[in-house]
Parts: C-alpha cells; sequence; structure tokens
C-alpha cells in the first residue's frame, strides 16, 4: 500500500463505524501551555473539558502535528534514527461519550489486522497495572477485551498481553483534569518475530508502538483524587509514518530482514531524489554506528532525513501561519530551518536550495492540507529570506569555528552551544567539524547550556492547569447589555476596596464593557439616589464579573440601585477604531496574503493598534494600497453585523484567533460579507461611521511580527487640523503657497547644501593653513617630529581631519591634537611608521591622555581617538606631552 492509501483507508474504515472525517487542526495550538499541536486530541480538549460539545459524537482525522521545543522536543534526535520526526502524521479516532474501550479495542485489532494484514503473531497489546503508588487500578475491561481477541487468534494471551504502569499506560492531560489508562500496540519487526514481547517499551527499534488507545475516564483533581467522570471518551492516536515506513520496510510483511525505518517510505522518495540530483550522493539506508565517530557515508544519510523531515515540518507550519522568528515557536522554527541550511551547506548544496524544494511538500502533501496549495508562494518566499539571512550569519560562524579551533585544544560547552544557538551548528555536525581537526567537544558542558534553555522555553510556555467546567461552583459572571444600550439600571451586588482609594462596583448586568479582545473597557458614571461616581475604567475579574473603577469611598451602598450611564461619545470613537481594525486585517490580507493572522491589538478612543504575522517589512506601495482597499469599504457604508451562534456551526470563512478560548456558543461580527471574525467586541452599525482611515505608521517589533498604528473618525479630524495648521506655519515661515512649499523646500535644501560645500572648502583651506601653522611649532626628538596643541573644531571629524592632514606633513613622528566641542574634549593621536617602532603607539598615547583628562579613548597603533570631560585641564596636558 503507498501511504495516501494508507492514510486513506484509516478514514474510510472508521467512516464506515459512522465517525466524521474532520479537517486537520492548525499546527498553532489553542491551548495557551503548548508551543505547537503535537497530537491528534488537541482540538478536542474542549469536548473533553466540557466547554463545548461535539456536533459529532464520534470522529477521525489525519492531524498535522510537531514535537519541537518544549516537552515534547525531539529535534536533536531526527536524522540519527530512523523514527524520530519534528514534523509528523497522527491517525486518529475519538469518541465524545459514545463508545468505549470494547469497540476502540475490536476496531483497532480489524484494521490492523483484517484491512492492512498486518501478522497477528507479531502484535502484543499493553494493558495498565498501577505500580506502587499510581492512580486507579488494573485495567480488567482491556485485558478481557484482548484475552479474547488474542484467544480467538489463536495466540496466548499471557505472551501478548504486557502490563505497564503510570509511566507507559496512563495517560493524563496535565497535572490536572481528564486522564486514563491506555492501551498500546506495539509489533515485533525482529527478522524471526520471536521476542515473545521481551521488546514491548524497551526502547528497541525493533518493536515499535504503532497505536494508542486511550481510555479517558477520571478527572485528576488539584488535590491528588481521580474522580470517575460522567461521561466517558476514547482518544486513540497512530504514528502514520510510522505505519507507512513498516509496510514498506517489510514489503507489506513479507520481507523482515532490513531494519524498519520511517523514512523507507514513499512520503519521503520524492524528497530523496531530489537530494540525490542535487548533491550527487545516493542514500544508502545508513544509521550511524557511533555517534562519536560518524562516517562519511553515514552523515551524509542523516543530512538526507534532516532535511526531509525538516522541509516537511517548516512548510507545513509556515502554511499555518507560523513563520520564524525569535521568540518562543518562532524561533524552534527559525532553529529548524538554520539547522536545515547548516546540514545542506555540509552536503555541498547551494544557497537557495532549501525554498526549492517546498514544491515537492506541496505535491506530496497538499492534497490532504490544502493551506498548502494556498499558501505555497509566501511559503517559498519566508524560506528563501530566512536563507539568506543565515547564509550570512552561517559564513560568520565559520569564521568563529575557525577562530575557537587555532585558539584551544577543545570546544568548551559554551562555545558549542553559542555556535548551535546563535549561529544554527547542530552539535553533531560541530563534533564532526571538530574531530576533522583532532579536537574534542565538551558534551556535558554544552548539555549544560541547553538545560538552560530549555528551562527558559518552559518559563516561556504558560503553565496552564486544566480543570473540568465547574461553572455552577464560581461567582456569577456579569451579563453584558451594552451591545444595544449604553445606559441601564441595576442594584449594586458586591464592593471590592482596590488600590489608591479606589473601589470597583459589581452588578448583575451592565452597559459598561469590560477591557477585553484588545478592546479598552468603558468609562462614565453611575448615579445613585444620593451618590454619584464617575468611572474611570472597566475591567473583567476570573469569575467574569464586570469591575466598574470608581474613585473615593463607597461604602453603605450595597444593595442600592443605580443607573449605570456610559460615555456614549468615548464608547462611540472606540467603536470606529474596533471596526476599522477588522477591515484593516482583510486588508492586510488581501494584499500582503492570508498568512497574515493577528498576534495583538489594541483599541482605544484615540487610534488602533494592530499586529500582525508577517515575514519582511511592507513595501510603500502595498501600505498605500491597504489604506485604499480600507477608505474604499468605510465609503461604501456596508452594514455591519453580529449575531451568536454555537461554535461548530460559526460561517467555514470566519476567522477565529488563535489561543482564544471560545465556548459552545460565539459571537460572528460580519462587515459587509468580507470581514468575518469571531469577536467580543464593540462596533458601529455601518463602516460610513468611521469615516476615513490613515496608517500612522508601520514597524517591525519582532522577527515575523509587524505593526500598524492608524487613526480614524474624531482623531483623524483633529489630526487633519494639525497638519493643516503646520503646512500653514511652514507656507508663512518660507513666504509661499501651501501647494507650493515643497518646490520652495527643495530650493531652500539645495540652497543650502550648495553653501555647506563652499563651507567644506573654506574649513579644509583653513584647516590647510592651520597644519602649515602647526607645523612651524615642531618639536624633534631622536629623529622624530612631535606636535601637541589645542585646537579649534567644529566636531571629532573635523578633528582628525586636521589631524591627518598634519602627518602628512610631518613625515616621521607623532601628532596630537586636542580641541573642545560642545563642552566635553575630543582628542586624536597619529604616529608615523618608525614612530610606532620606536614605541610611541596612538592608541596608548590617547589611553594616557584621556586618563589625565577624566575621559577614554584607544585605538590602532597608528591612530587614535577619545573623550574625556576635563576642559580646563586640556591645554596644560597637551602642553606638557612629550616623546
Amino acid at each position: 500500500m503507498t501511504s495516501n492509501q494508507i492514510r486513506q483507508s484509516f478514514l474510510d474504515f472508521f467512516a464506515s463505524k459512522q465517525h466524521a472525517i474532520v479537517p486537520s487542526a492548525s499546527l498553532m495550538p489553542d491551548a495557551p501551555n503548548l508551543l505547537f499541536t503535537n497530537a491528534g486530541m488537541n482540538q478536542f480538549v474542549p469536548y473533553f473539558l466540557g466547554e463545548r460539545e461535539s456536533a459529532n459524537p464520534r470522529i477521525t482525522d489525519t492531524q498535522k502535528c510537531i514535537r519541537a521545543g518544549g516537552k515534547h522536543n525531539d529535534l536533536e534526535d531526527v536524522g540519527l534514527d530512523t523514527y524520530h520526526h519534528t514534523f509528523f502524521e497522527m491517525l486518529g479516532n475519538w469518541s465524545i461519550g459514545d463508545y468505549f474501550k470494547q469497540e476502540a479495542i475490536e476496531w483497532a485489532w480489524e484494521l490492523i489486522t483484517e484491512v492492512w494484514k498486518f501478522p497477528k503473531e507479531r502484535l502484543y497489546a499493553t494493558v495498565y497495572k498501577p505500580g506502587e503508588g499510581d492512580p486507579a487500578t488494573f485495567d480488567q475491561e482491556a485485558y478481557d477485551f484482548w484475552k479474547a481477541i488474542f484467544e480467538k487468534a489463536g495466540l496466548d494471551p499471557k505472551v501478548h498481553i504486557i502490563y505497564g504502569n503510570k509511566k507507559d499506560n496512563f495517560w493524563m492531560m496535565g497535572d490536572t483534569g481528564p486522564c486514563g489508562p491506555c492501551s498500546e500496540l506495539h509489533i515485533d519487526l525482529t527478522p524471526a518475530g520471536d521476542t515473545k514481547g521481551s521488546l514491548v517499551n524497551a526502547d528497541s527499534p525493533y518493536c515499535i508502538e504503532i497505536w494508542n488507545l486511550v481510555f479517558i475516564q477520571f478527572n485528576a483533581t488539584p488535590e491528588g483524587d481521580f474522580v470517575p467522570l460522567k461521561n466517558q471518551h476514547v482518544d486513540t492516536g497512530m504514528g502514520f509514518e510510522r505505519v507507512a515506513g513498516i509496510m514498506a520496510t517489510s514489503k507489506n510483511f513479507t520481507d523482515f530482514s532490513t531494519p524498519p525505518s520511517n523514512y523507507n517510505s514513499d512520503l519521503f522518495d520524492t524528497l530523496f531524489q531530489e537530494f540525490e540530483k542535487l548533491s550527487g550522493h545516493t542514500y544508502q539506508r545508513t544509521l550511524p554506528e557511533d555517534l562519536e565517530n560518524i562516517s562519511e557515508v553515514e552523515m551524509k544519510d542523516v543530512i538526507f532525513r534532516v532535511l526531509a523531515d525538516h522541509i516537511r515540518c517548516l512548510s507545513c507550519s509556515i502554511a499555518d501561519g507560523i513563520l520564524p522568528g525569535n521568540e518562543s515557536r518562532n524561533y524552534v522554527l527559525r532553529r529548524i530551518l538554520r539547522r536545515a541550511v547548516m546540514y545542506g551547506r555540509k552536503l555541498g548544496l547551494e544557497n537557495g536550495f532549501f525554498a526549492q524544494l517546498v514544491p515537492i511538500v506541496v505535491a506530496q502533501l497538499g492534497h490532504v492540507f490544502p493551506e498548502l496549495k494556498a499558501q505555497e508562494e509566501i511559503i517559498q518566499k519566508i524560506i528563501k529570506s530566512e536563507e539568506d539571512a543565515f547564509g550570512r550569519t552561517l559564513d560568520r560562524g565559520i569564521q568563529l569555528f575557525d577562530k575557537i579551533a587555532s585558539e584551544q585544544d577543545q570546544i568548551s560547552g559554551l562555545d558549542a552551544f553559542t555556535l548551535y544557538d546563535t549561529y544554527g551548528f547542530p552539535i553533531d555536525l560541530t563534533q564532526l567539524m571538530a574531530r576533522q581537526r583532532n579536537m574534542k567537544v565538551d558534551i556535558a558542558g554544552f548539555e549544560a547550556e541547553m538545560e538552560k534553555r530549555r528551562q527558559q522555553s518552559k518559563d516561556g510556555a504558560k503553565a496552564a492547569q486544566i480543570l473540568i467546567a465547574e461553572r455552577e461552583n464560581d461567582a456569577e459572571p456579569t451579563r453584558f447589555v451594552g451591545f444595544n444600550t449604553l445606559a441601564d439600571e441595576d442594584e449594586l451586588i458586591d464592593v471590592v476596596k482596590g488600590e489608591n482609594n479606589s473601589s470597583y462596583l459589581v452588578f448583575n448586568h451592565s452597559p459598561f464593557y469590560a477591557e477585553m479582545g484588545g478592546q479598552v473597557g468603558d468609562t462614565g458614571s453611575i448615579e445613585f439616589e444620593d451618590r454619584h461616581f464617575d468611572v474611570l475604567d472597566t475591567i473583567k475579574d476570573a469569575n467574569g464579573r464586570f469591575l466598574h473603577k470608581v474613585s473615593g469611598d463607597a461604602e453603605n451602598i450595597l444593595g442600592h440601585h443605580a443607573n449605570l450611564i456610559v460615555d456614549v461619545k468615548r464608547r462611540r470613537s472606540i467603536e470606529r477604531h474596533h471596526s476599522a481594525t477588522h477591515v484593516l486585517h482583510w486588508a492586510l490580507r488581501k494584499v500582503l496574503g492570508t498568512h497574515v493572522h493577528q498576534a495583538g491589538s489594541y483599541v482605544d478612543d484615540q487610534r488602533l493598534r494592530f499586529d500582525f504575522a508577517h515575514f519582511e517589512a511592507i513595501k510603500p506601495e502595498q501600505l498605500a494600497l491597504i489604506e485604499k482597499l480600507c477608505n474604499e469599504q468605510l465609503l461604501a457604508n456596508n452594514k455591519v453585523n453580529w449575531y451568536e451562534t454555537p461554535f461548530n456551526e460559526k460561517p467555514k470563512e470566519v476567522i477565529a484567533f488563535f489561543g482564544d478560548k471560545y465556548g459552545d456558543v460565539v459571537r460572528v461580527v460580519d462587515i459587509g460579507g468580507f470581514s468575518i471574525e469571531l469577536c467580543g467586541g464593540t462596533h458601529v452599525r455601518a463602516t460610513g461611521e468611521i469615516g476615513l482611515l490613515k496608517i500612522a505608521s508601520e514597524s517591525g517589533i519582532a522577527a515575523g511580527t509587524r505593526r500598524i498604528e492608524a487613526i480614524v473618525g474624531d482623531s483623524l479630524y483633529s489630526h487633519i487640523n494639525d497638519m493643516e495648521a503646520t503646512i500653514a506655519s511652514a507656507s508663512k515661515s518660507l513666504s509661499t503657497a501651501p501647494n507650493e512649499l515643497i518646490k520652495k523646500i527643495d530650493i531652500v535644501l539645495a540652497r543650502n547644501a550648495e553653501l555647506e560645500k563652499q563651507l567644506k572648502s573654506f574649513q579644509q583651506k583653513a584647516s590647510g593653513n592651520l597644519a602649515d601653522d602647526l607645523l612651524k611649532s615642531a618639536t624633534e626628538t631622536n629623529g622624530l617630529k612631535l606636535v601637541a596643541a589645542k585646537v579649534t573644531a567644529s566636531d571629532p571629524n573635523a578633528l582628525r581631519q586636521l589631524g591627518a592632514t598634519l602627518i602628512g606633513k610631518l613625515g616621521e613622528g607623532v601628532v596630537v591634537l586636542g580641541a573642545e566641542v560642545k563642552g566635553k574634549v575630543s582628542v586624536v593621536a597619529f604616529s608615523s611608521q618608525e614612530a610606532v617602532k620606536a614605541g610611541h603607539k596612538a592608541g596608548d598615547i590617547i589611553r594616557d591622555l584621556t586618563a589625565k583628562l577624566d575621559g577614554r579613548g584607544g585605538g590602532k597603533p597608528d591612530f587614535a581617538m577619545g573623550g574625556a570631560t576635563n576642559v580646563a585641564e586640556l591645554e596644560n596636558t597637551l602642553k606638557v606631552f612629550s616623546l
């Protein structure tokens, strides 16, 4: 079977069991504690937590996964063996409160043995049996089902069922939350196939886990208890590359003489063929026998595997909007890309080769993950841009390695880590380069530095305690009524004391918007019968209660009724900027590509700020087009509609932001049918209310992340008035009409340039005359002349030019000049070749002089400069200077 046939037959099999086939989730995870989507179940977590209801109780899919960085990190193992990947597909089937252990186990056996024809005698199942201190009890149910299956197949359950403790056979989502025992299927790939289960979970490449069936039946509480769940679930995961590799290596289970390898399947054939064409090396399927002494052939095979894995990883992640960068998951991708380029350089591949591999990946996987086809051009551009930038860094890294190798007898752990972290050198390649010079690498020191980096990665991933939703035990959230009204009446139910004589008033419902999703909180007033409070801000607490911040004492009013009145003018301005943000997002994706996605935003009554993923600065003509498209939509006065809908019934084209958590019901904001996003904020009713939009700035805030700031409505009107006043003032100062201002400025600048040119000519002549005068004061000692004087100079550069003129006219000797520039000392020194030989080095002279003048400086033996603060002593210090 081909890999495509294997994948499709898996989906078809479970579709025949009434499972809905769903598309893969993005590699950008929703969970804040994950760097990447790393398992098939990630997108279904809300169902297991009870946060949302699944439209289908039975689901199947193939999920894109990345395990690189954070807790699950296979990066350093890729290439050195035949079964680790940074990117892989996980085939899976799920039951959301529907079937349980019997069906999951029986269907797994049916697919594996009846459809795919895995040899039954080579299969082993693991069952949970708790060790000392492990949770729950022996999984008798799973054991009984497997026992019946093996007995029916004529196999001894005592041989083919292996027990595992919590480490191997109990799955937990986190320290708390849904969990349960699991049952794994392993296959014996030894030539004889007669190990009788002795290699199961023994880290042997000849006995591989192919499928994990997780039975989610408990909730782990913060107190350490494991409470049975009301609804039980099934979560299974199968390594697609493993299965395809096993079938390919064994020639559909007819030949077990070849060592197993995931890279033997047709998933990698086309890439390997391209590498062979580019490098002239034929893939030999070798593995390093000794990691300390990898042969040239073994290293080339390692590189083939690394490149094949890494281009799949980069292509799929970029297609999902995760770009290489300097922080968190983006930094992990940059390291992966640089690792690939570094390996490619070792194989003799030219710069730009990596981007050329993208079409092969798209041809291989584009029909399964259509975003690859849609983003192919962008993926190539981003990888090419990163390759070009790293090419320059790589050359500097090789220079650093050469320098280290010439000065030391071994590569220290810190140096190896610097080469790895800053310049992208994989440690195994550093070792290879070191061996070629008969040097060793301090691996222990390198690992210590790596551990520091891992700790930083852990700190960067937000810790999250996962709990089953039990809202009835929480305080009731405030009901927001401010979509349709800006005034309301309600009873005060709580007062929270704040800092600096402030208080937070809490009501059952409120028209005030609490800060959320980048939109600032409302201000306004709250009127009791005999008390008035100005609302300074509105925020939301962990329970969803709106806290209205007021100044002053709020005692003795609990239980009283009040009128809540939002500042209408400010709210309307906030709404204009918020709706404009949606329009801007649409225009950015229209002009730059659909890889653009929100990376952060801020909206208040004065401006909007929108951060987004993009790999390069926006060209001026692109920025102009983005602004033009926005204003065309604003002037069209498109209707803005919003409505609530079950999450599973939201429109297909709706944009949901990665990292945001959504409940069963979501709010859709539809602007004219062209911009449809999930959003809980407040908006205008029609785009004409926004007025016009003006982009104030565009900048980069991090690698792969850009920022646009813009203004609309009243803010833009005020901005235009200010600009007109500035233009009028400038026109008056230059005695010209506003429409002639640019022409007038060009004339003034041209005239100024000519005057500066003339002034420079006069200064050079004056400098030459001054040099001649200073030459007359030269003294001579042991055949070397000396000029040391305080002079007048407009800046340090003019002082340097004067000194250069002097030393050219002086001949063999030393020139030392000092000047007061803007209230500080500037000094220069020049030494001829003979003066340097005689020990009069310019760098030493300047260091001594500036030390006496409360400053510092230095330079080369023939020229040096410095600065100091003691102007009063400058002249005397130069007078007493001698050779």
